[in-house]
């Protein structure tokens, strides 16, 4: 017999369904809405007021998928071979994104593993996971996953997952996890027939907002404290980030993020390892990352977008959308980013229609993720390109010295490293037709006023947007691949070895540029990183000290001791 256990506090009556077979649960003495059992083991459901079989809201296995019964996971079981390993704190790491059901052709966590070699020679410290909770059909982002508790079986399921971060965690590489908190997908999602998980009192860009705050939030809050908690205690995850926590809504004294972190650092001190959470948020608000005991939220880091956005402005030349505001002077609004962490740190913000943000600390930069690519900055252009589209290699390359010399914590997007030529596109697979038509002609509107026909955009829905969106592994042994990918080596290698390129200190950082001329030099202690990314050259460009030696370059400079000249979309590491 096995117990069975589950909240359900506007329930009159709740069974437990096995093989068939209905069993009585009780009120729960001292637990308020809490109902429990025994019943005998196997796939179980939950019936309420005599309603439809339900998956259980922790169901920690959906075998059959997000509407099907629910399974048991003996997390003892697993034999793990990573004993003894007491991970790496965050400070100094390089983070590289991937998503486990196009990073291979098989999509799974076993392929994956076969690939990870590629990572340690690439240098990387930590793998981030993508979401991995289950989602109706096979391929998705993972964005709108249900069962917070549960593996994606498609993915290799549970024991997929363990075999995946025991493998890399033999290799010497962290496991980081991107989880949901701030909604659940549109399909599958049973939980508002439980209790209230959601509230009308705030709304957020996906509906009502998760209960944080409102009546029943108390049992709510220990809902995804203890999902999170599981990904770091079963499955032995290093840390997690939190998809935009700025729709977290929550108005209670004590902010979810900082309960959650809380109980994180309490299990990192009983585990005797590293634990942390990482943001992504739009709030340019130093307070996310800020210790506790300071009046922050205490999370380790959160996801910069102002870096993002000003180093592509300067590269690409874009200028919609929310690039306006770092178009303007993109030099000047990357060199005020590299050294002052965030570009909107109570400035006006022009597509926001208001000021934004407030100043960030300057001995932190270690707290803010610098990326040149994510998934989101890919995923949600309409045709899914990379910057390899439309850059050259040379300006690939100065990104990449941008972002792997800067004095953030870099992270790169799976394939970046050798400039793949394949696009990562939006790609669902909802079972529900009419949710899958409405996917399709929602995507199609977002772009059309953008001026793209409806033909343009991949269809979310189909088998070719995924075969599309996935790396081919030919590529790194190709040509201009190869050596993008020599170079990505070159500068991680430079970054462990050199400390001063990964000193956090943004008031250390001074940078020199030219707007028309299309030059920057990044001061870093005795370091230069400069990068002529205009179409012309070659170009002088002052070092600011004599005896310059060169530590790397992608294309052609020379020096004269005190400055460099550089051909067009040349990039050099020097040592003064």
């Amino acid at each position: 017999m096995s117990q069975y256990e589950v909240w359900a506090p506007e329930a009159g009556r709740v069974e437990v369904e096995v093989a068939g077979s209905r069993f009585h649960l009780d009120p729960l003495a001292g637990r308020p809405g809490w109902w429990h059992g025994t019943a005998p083991a196997g796939d179980y459901a939950f019936r309420l007021d005599g309603g439809p079989p339900l998956p259980d809201p922790r169901s920690p296995r959906q075998p059959f998928g997000p509407d099907g019964p629910s399974r048991a996971v003996d997390h003892g079981a697993f034999r793990w071979s990573d004993a003894g390993r007491r991970g790496r704190p965050l400070p100094g790491s390089v983070f590289y994104e991937l998503h486990i059901g196009t990073f291979t052709p098989a999509g799974t966590f076993a392929a994956a593993v076969e690939r990870l070699d590629h990572l340690v020679e690439l240098g990387v410290d930590f793998v981030e996971l993508m979401p991995v909770c289950p989602f109706p059909g096979r391929h998705g982002w993972g964005y709108d996953g249900v069962s917070l508790w549960a593996v994606h079986e498609p993915y290799g399921g549970p024991e997929g997952l363990k075999r995946f971060v025991d493998a890399a965690h033999r290799r010497g590489l962290g496991v980081v996890l991107d989880v949901v908190h701030n909604h659940l997908g549109p399909s599958g999602n049973h939980l508002p027939a439980f209790g209230p998980y959601f509230t009308d009192r705030h709304q957020t860009p996906w509906g009502s907002a998760v209960n944080l705050d409102a009546p029943g939030s108390d049992e709510v809050r220990d809902y995804l404290i203890g999902s999170a908690l599981t990904w770091l205690r079963d499955y032995r995850i290093d840390g997690l980030r939190l998809d935009a926590v700025h729709a977290l809504v929550d108005d209670r004294a004590v902010h979810f993020l900082e309960q959650l972190s809380t109980e994180v650092d309490r299990l990192a001190v009983t585990s005797n390892r590293p634990l942390f959470l990482v943001a992504e948020s739009d709030r340019n608000d130093p307070r996310t990352t800020a210790p506790r005991e300071s009046g922050g939220q205490g999370l380790a880091a959160q996801w910069s977008d102002d870096f993002h956005h000003a180093l592509h402005a300067t590269l690409t030349g874009e200028s919609q959308g929310y690039y306006a505001d770092f178009a303007a002077g993109p030099m000047a609004a990357l060199a005020k980013v590299l050294t002052r962490g965030w570009f909107h740190d109570g400035s006006p913000s022009s597509f926001r229609g208001r000021a934004h943000g407030r100043p960030f600390p300057a001995p932190y930069g270690h707290r803010l993720l610098g990326y040149l690519q994510t998934h989101d900055q890919i995923g949600n252009r309409a045709l899914g390109d990379r910057l390899s589209a439309g850059l050259t290699p040379g300006l690939l390359a100065a990104g990449a010295a941008l972002v792997l010399t800067s004095p953030f914590t870099p992270m790169l997007f799976m394939g970046e490293e050798w400039g793949a030529a394949t696009p990562w596109q939006y790609f669902t697979d909802h079972t529900d037709p009419a949710l899958a038509e409405a996917v399709r002609q929602g995507r199609r509107r977002e772009f059309a006023e953008h001026g793209w026909l409806a033909e343009e955009v991949p269809d979310p829905q189909s088998p070719e947007t995924v075969r599309a969106s996935t790396l081919d592994w030919s590529e790194p042994g190709q040509q201009p691949h190869a050596e993008i990918l020599d170079w990505y080596r070159l500068l991680l290698r430079l970054r462990r070895t050199h400390p001063e390129l990964c000193d956090p200190d943004l008031a250390g950082v001074r940078v020199a540029y030219d707007e028309e001329a299309r030059w920057l030099v990044v001061h870093r202690g005795p370091y230069r990183i400069a990068a002529n990314l205009g179409s012309e050259g070659p170009r002088t460009v002052p070092l600011g000290a004599p005896g310059a030696g060169a530590l790397a370059v992608f294309g052609r400079c020379e020096t004269d001791g005190e400055s460099l000249v550089l051909a067009h979309n040349s990039t050099a590491v020097v040592r003064v």
